[in-house]
């Protein structure tokens, strides 16, 4: 798979973050103590170091991090799965989104999440690994992530499942509530409410696989996080809370972008290492 790009630039983060605690652009300018023309220039994408750092600061935001996404210094380099485990990246609209599968070496049993824009990768490496897929879970149901839905749920004929606060309105569909737990032979998956980019967000904790796994939806990306103009708390608030105190070597499988780690997110994630 071709190296995949960051989900966010560093302007992306700044206006993220902005929209978020709802700062206004002639609040922010004052507060950093910069003209409103730089500060445009730098929420458009224009790397002026000495206006974002001053910006980063009132955002809540790490200025060395920010510093280090605006300079393409960093890249999140994950440990490699040698068993169990396949990511999908699938073009929809002027972006590209992930989905992935986890499975049993011995029993073959497996279990998808989310279904990205296409699903034919997904039924491929099923088919070719003869899997037992049986359930369909999805971190939220914002259309990127399930497009493919009705094909897989239909080649698979396994059961979806999503939060009861964010259902499917796929036919037959299930919800699980918090903490809800799972196995696929060795396998165990519990779900975890990270809500906030919306209602029903969910994270599953997967263990049994080479690395400890989180698949994370849009809740956190790699020197990212998944944007809310309404619920921008909440989300940082789950993210800290039920995320960043997983396992150190757990792998965060995003909606977008690469995989990274929990270790390396602590260190070059601006909303994090502040």
């Amino acid at each position: 798979m071709p190296r995949i790009p960051l989900e966010d630039n560093f302007n992306d983060v700044i206006n993220k973050a902005q929209r978020g605690l709802k700062i206004s652009d002639a609040d922010l300018a004052k507060r950093a103590e910069v003209s409103l023309e730089d500060l445009a220039a730098v929420k458009r994408g224009e790397p002026i170091e000495a206006v974002y750092r001053r910006v980063a600061r009132h955002l809540r935001l790490g200025p060395e991090t920010l510093a280090q996404l605006a300079q393409k210094r960093w890249y999140p380099q994950p440990p490699i799965f040698t068993r169990g485990f396949a990511m999908f990246n699938t073009p929809f609209e002027n972006m590209t989104v992930n989905s992935y599968l986890i499975w049993d070496s011995r029993t073959k049993e497996a279990a998808a999440f989310d279904t990205g824009a296409n699903c034919d990768d997904m039924l491929s490496l099923i088919d070719s690994e003869k899997l037992k897929v049986t359930a369909i879970f999805l971190t939220h149901t914002h259309e990127d992530h399930i497009a493919d839905l009705p094909k897989l749920a239909k080649a698979t004929n396994a059961t979806v499942w999503a939060h009861e606060l964010e259902p499917s309105d796929y036919p037959g569909a299930k919800t699980f509530k918090e903490n809800a737990h799972f196995h696929f032979g060795e396998l165990a998956v519990k779900t975890l409410l990270t809500s906030g980019h919306s209602p029903g967000m969910t994270s599953y904790f997967i263990t049994g696989l080479s690395f400890p796994l989180a698949i994370v939806g849009d809740a956190i990306f790699a020197s990212s996080m998944g944007g809310s103009a309404e619920h921008f708390k909440e989300q940082f608030e789950n993210n800290r809370t039920k995320l960043m105190t997983l396992y150190r070597d757990t792998v965060f499988a995003p909606g977008h972008g690469p995989l990274t780690t929990l270790n390396q997110e602590r260190i070059n994630n601006p909303f994090i290492a502040r």
